[in-house]
């Protein structure tokens, strides 16, 4: 009994640790309008890639809540409005992301797995005028390898050779490539910047996940930081941080009229993303630092070797460039094939 409060007692330290992060916003926007090429770059630099999440995984997460590895799809879906204009008043844009991933988690040895993001993006805006806006494409593609610090314990078949609580930890380092199109025209008419198929640069991620169990109950804490280099149009995004805590339940049974193992997996919990300040030409950029916390529900079901999933994400709490881009809501879904 000692060691389970002990390990709940860990994990809320570390909730409290990814929940001390604040990134507070610089000064205020200027009252003016850009006219010049040269200002209209300055003015399109004011926003942090508040939807960039899509192409590399971020707060939707690089593995399944059962973590087994995998190969499979999954469809993200975001929306969002954005300003048209610097003033409080400005009319807003309905943007709409859409993301088709090729994902999986690849083993490599016993303790190595090699996790792998491919995405197509389609995305589309409306703008105040009746006008609208498309691009699709190939998007940045994300590689991370990850190393097993502490296995699962597997159980035995005799009663003493089973555990009620069990914990797991993976860490890894990766790397966001700049296949995706980035295009800085992309940005005229609108304060949100992520409207791109791509980056354009070379990105670093490092990432980590902690999962308890006890029994069929469970939690997953997982964190991932993205540092993000400039592009070749010398624009450099923020370095952005994403969180999330999970709470699941495992119901899982043999179907013995063919002998197949069935399970249904409900969770729900938080997910956050915390955006730093945006680079132009060099500089540093003022009111692109931004923050955002959605609530998480969802379930994965698995049939033998095949599992689907979907998930709803819902904003809590959002910061994104004073309030000049606000999230509506995402929706997930995957279907995979167990490896």
């Amino acid at each position: 009994m000692m060691n389970v409060l002990q390990n709940i007692k860990n994990m809320g330290i570390l909730v409290l640790i990814f929940f001390s992060f604040q990134f507070l916003a610089a000064e205020d926007l200027k009252d003016s309008i850009p006219t010049s090429p040269e200002s209209l770059h300055n003015y399109e630099a004011y926003f942090c890639d508040a939807c960039g999440c899509a192409s590399s995984g971020g707060s939707m997460g690089f593995s399944t809540v059962g973590d087994q590895n995998f190969f499979g799809t999954r469809y993200i879906y975001q929306q969002y409005r954005s300003r048209s204009g610097i003033f409080n008043d400005s009319p807003w844009i309905d943007e709409h992301f859409n993301t088709l991933q090729l994902w999986g988690n690849i083993p490599i040895s016993e303790k190595i797995k090699v996790s792998a993001i491919l995405p197509f993006h389609f995305h589309n805006r409306d703008f105040p005028d009746g006008s609208a806006q498309e691009i699709s494409g190939l998007g940045d593609i994300s590689v991370i390898a990850f190393y097993n610090l502490i296995a699962p314990y597997v159980d035995g078949f005799l009663p003493e050779q089973q555990k009620a609580l069990k914990h797991s930890l993976d860490a890894g380092l990766g790397v966001k490539m700049p296949t995706g199109n980035y295009k800085r025209e992309n940005n005229a008419g609108s304060v949100n910047p992520g409207f791109q198929a791509g980056t354009g640069s070379w990105d670093l991620i490092a990432a980590a996940s902690y999962t308890m169990s006890y029994n069929s109950w469970g939690a997953n804490l997982n964190a991932n930081y993205t540092w993000k280099t400039e592009n070749d149009q010398q624009y450099e995004f923020g370095d952005q941080t994403n969180y999330g805590l999970l709470f699941y339940r495992n119901f899982s049974w043999v179907a013995m009229e063919k002998v197949v193992p069935v399970s249904i997996l409900p969770f729900g919990g938080i997910a956050g993303e915390i955006y730093a300040e945006n680079r132009n030409f060099g500089q540093p950029v003022q009111e692109t630092a931004g923050d955002i916390l959605f609530g998480k529900l969802g379930f994965e079901a698995g049939y033998g070797k095949l599992s689907v999933g979907a998930n709803l994400m819902l904003p809590i709490t959002q910061n994104l460039n004073k309030g000049a881009i606000e999230a509506s809501h995402r929706i997930g879904f995957q279907l995979n094939y167990s490896l």
